[in-house]
């Protein structure tokens, strides 16, 4: 049993926890991160890293069944599961041992264990942290407290939407499977549920995705959504929509969903496996939060723009505190929590409309600020411009003819309100548009930038002017 005393201590050592540590130890504080698993939270071991390994692969995989279209031959594809998932753990093990050199190098003390709060003795400071470690019981005596302790897959137990390590599985159990499934059933449409639906059906399952409202990837502009279920189903993925599964029934070595269709129909599916994309929620229990009176909202810990819970010296960021649940969001939440600690002047609370949202699937989809459907609420007049990739030199020459890029303008004052793309490398290239509603850039600004050729960068340009009626490869 150790007692310790620092200015900072963060419990989570997710992208959320770790930058706020290393962040605070570039500050001057002395900071202290507690994690009861590997470091580098469900990102690094569970969630960003290995998932885009797998899809590494499915892209890989599937530009050599086509390989005769770049003027190659390829006898007897095929691919060995074990070695995929094996590759794709390995790259997890590089990261997770980059964030403990990263540790050490800020020379923040790392603590192995689960942490629960508890009030400080006198009532006036920050809760102490108490530690369950396989040596006993450490305590933590921070000035501040930061959870970051991140989220988890929400289940529905109650229809059967529960995972049991075998037949159905959270994305998890999908990363690590244990045979390829000849039918695959995604339940939920968003970034992870189509991730895993993209990676599956590419290595050759036969794959259906059910969500409940009425176009896949909902969070994305309309004509996104749409282009990529039609791409979707050019791959032969079967795609319902406006549809609910009311329970799953296991069987010896099948299970059977019962999905009631936009129609009012009720249908069966039969999967080998099914995976559950319904959404996330925070990992709020069993840290003491209730008897410190934290205020928790749907599995999710309330904070204001500071990320301060609303208890002395006690703040939460990232995934822990609801949507967007991205791991860049959580550590730009992670530095605006320690810069107000430190004190510095210059710190601007999160304008969420600044986040980009990326899902890597094939195509695929990366977008940053309102939809066109979204600006309209807000009872703005927009001016919209669209560029397809089929008109762009170097797509074409990747053989990625299949893509959109999508820029929605304020028609009076020219302000970048949101962009919205599909297609190669869409993923690298929205951060240019990022920039740009980072810097308030305006129609002009962008007219004006000059984007190297052949690049697909070019179809960022094209889309601006098309916006403004300058339009020049369409």
């Amino acid at each position: 049993m150790t007692d310790v005393t620092c200015d900072l201590a963060v419990i989570g050592s997710g992208p959320g926890g770790y930058v706020a540590a290393i962040r605070a130890s570039q500050l001057g504080l002395k900071t202290v991160i507690i994690e009861r698993d590997a470091l580098g939270g469900v990102c690094l071991n569970w969630g960003c890293i290995p998932t885009k390994a797998l899809l590494r692969t499915a892209e890989v995989y599937t530009n050599m069944k086509h390989a005769e279209a770049f003027g190659l031959k390829a006898e007897g594809i095929g691919f060995d599961l074990d070695a995929v998932v094996k590759r794709s753990r390995g790259v997890s093990a590089q990261m997770e041992k980059g964030v403990g050199f990263l540790m050490k190098k800020n020379k923040v003390d790392v603590i192995k264990g689960a942490a629960r709060l508890e009030k400080a003795v006198n009532g006036s400071g920050a809760p102490v942290v108490k530690v369950k470690t396989d040596k006993g019981e450490d305590t933590v005596r921070a000035r501040h407290v930061i959870l970051a302790t991140g989220a988890r897959a929400r289940t529905v137990p109650a229809a059967g939407l529960e995972a049991d390590g075998k037949f159905i599985w959270t994305a998890k159990e999908a990363m690590v499977p244990d045979v390829m499934p000849k039918k695959l059933l995604v339940i939920g449409s968003g970034a992870i549920g189509i991730e895993f639906a993209s990676f599956y059906n590419a290595l050759g399952a036969e794959t259906t995705v059910v969500e409940m409202v009425d176009r896949i990837l909902p969070a994305e502009d309309e004509e996104i959504s749409k282009f990529a279920e039609k791409q979707f189903k050019k791959q032969g993925m079967r795609i319902l929509t406006g549809a609910t599964v009311d329970k799953l029934d296991k069987g010896a070595e099948t299970v059977t969903a019962t999905v009631k269709l936009k129609n009012g129909k009720t249908e069966t599916v039969e999967a080998d496996r099914v995976v559950l994309a319904i959404g996330i929620t925070g990992n709020t229990e069993n840290l003491g939060l209730e008897a410190l009176g934290v205020k928790i909202d749907r599995g999710h810990v309330v904070v204001n723009e500071w990320l301060e819970t609303g208890v002395k010296g006690l703040y939460a960021i990232g995934d822990l505190v609801g949507a967007p649940w991205l791991a860049h969001k959580a550590s730009h939440e992670g530095i605006i929590c320690v810069e107000k600690i430190a004190g510095k002047n210059d710190v601007h609370p999160m304008d969420v409309t600044l986040i980009p949202g990326c899902t890597y699937s094939n195509p695929q989809i990366a977008s940053v600020g309102l939809t066109e459907a979204k600006a309209k609420e807000k009872g703005l007049k927009v001016k919209v411009g669209r560029f397809p990739f089929v008109g762009n030199g170097k797509a074409v020459a990747l053989g990625e003819p299949e893509g959109m890029v999508k820029t929605v303008f304020d028609e009076k004052t020219g302000e970048l309100l949101g962009a919205h793309m599909i297609g190669a490398e869409v993923t690298e290239l929205i951060q240019g548009f990022g920039l740009a509603r980072s810097m308030e850039g305006t129609e002009e600004d962008l007219m004006h930038a000059i984007f190297p050729h052949p690049t697909l960068s070019e179809m960022m340009h094209e889309s601006v002017l098309d916006a403004y009626g300058r339009v020049m490869h369409v």
